[in-house]
Order: structure tokens, then C-alpha cells, then sequence
């Protein structure tokens, strides 16, 4: 008899053993909320591929620019004025021009060029055209260049004077001399 109930049990115990269990039921997990925006809410991709739509020619004239890229700069600045036909845009790519003329490294340096559009373009400018910011950081850069030229040529000219007033005493200390020398080998 105890072989048969140690059978039993054995076989109760086996079998609970291959059945798997029952799960309990469980309280529902709260759900984990992590502080990440969720796809919806995420503009990321749809703001950057309407901010590289939107990049107009002049601000990848800009940009060129600023990676030292001038003959790429121009072209842009060219495309601008040639798609938007006003004349903000004119007046935004001969300032874009003139200031690269400026530039010592740009393979369209023509201070002198840069000096006359400036002066020109001063005179087209109003304050109410519609023009970039950056087109008039250029602009108040092209002011002060013209006025560092202005002001070098003001130096030049004054160093001249001075060059020319310097040899004039020269002249006068060395005849001074020949008329005190002479006058003294006359009187021995």
C-alpha cells in the first residue's frame, strides 16, 4: 500500500510537473513613461526638410561664403538676383559682389572696383527695401573698408608732404654746408 500511494504521488507530482502553471492574475503594470517626445510630436525631420526647401539662393550664397568658397558665393549671389528680379535682390548681390571684391583671399580682389559699387550702391539704398541682414552687415562692412582706403590714401598723401619737405631740407643742410665749408677754406 505504500508503493501505491508513493506510486500516486509520483504520478500527481509528474504531472503537475509537465503542465505548465496557471498564471495568476496580476495587478496591470503601470506603464513606464520616459521623458522622450513622442513621433508625433516630433517636428525634427518635416522642419528641416522645410528649412533646406526654404534656403533661398543668397543664403547658400552666404554660406559659401563663409567656407571661403568665393567664385560658388557669386554664382549663387548671381542666381538670386536672376530668379527674384527686384530690386532688394539687385541691390543684395552687387553688395555680396562688391564685398567679396573686398577680400584679399578672393580671386575677384579689386579694391578700387569695390570703393566705386560702393559708393553707387549707398546712393540706390532705401530703408524700406526688403533686404537680408547679413547683406547689410556686408554693407556696413564695404563702409568701413572705403573708409580705411579713404583714410590710407589721406596717410599716403601726408608721408609724401613729409618726404617731399624732408629732401627740400636735405637740399638746404647740404648747401648750408658747401657755403660754410667753402667760406672757411677761402679764409685759410
Amino acid at each position: 500500500m505504500k508503493s501505491f500511494i508513493l506510486g500516486i504521488g509520483l504520478v500527481l507530482l509528474s504531472a503537475c510537473a509537465a503542465t505548465p502553471p496557471k498564471p495568476e492574475k496580476t495587478e496591470p503594470q503601470p506603464e513606464i513613461v520616459l521623458n522622450i517626445p513622442s513621433a508625433s510630436g516630433c517636428q525634427c525631420e518635416q522642419d528641416q526638410r522645410q528649412e533646406e526647401l526654404s534656403v533661398t539662393f543668397l543664403e547658400k550664397g552666404i554660406d559659401a561664403l563663409t567656407r571661403g568658397d568665393h567664385i560658388s558665393a557669386v554664382q549663387y549671389f548671381q542666381r538670386h538676383q536672376r530668379i527674384e528680379r527686384t530690386e532688394a535682390s539687385a541691390w543684395e548681390t552687387a553688395v555680396a559682389i562688391a564685398f567679396i571684391s573686398t577680400l584679399p583671399s578672393s580671386p575677384f580682389f579689386e579694391p578700387q572696383s569695390s570703393r566705386a559699387s560702393f559708393e553707387r550702391l549707398s546712393k540706390q539704398y532705401r530703408a524700406d527695401m526688403p533686404v537680408h541682414d547679413a547683406v547689410l552687415l556686408m554693407r556696413d562692412s564695404l563702409e568701413m573698408f572705403v573708409s580705411m582706403l579713404d583714410h590710407a590714401d589721406e596717410l599716403r598723401r601726408q608721408a609724401d608732404a613729409l618726404q617731399d619737405d624732408l629732401d627740400k631740407r636735405e637740399k638746404a643742410l647740404k648747401r648750408l654746408r658747401d657755403l660754410t665749408l667753402g667760406s672757411r677754406e677761402e679764409s685759410q
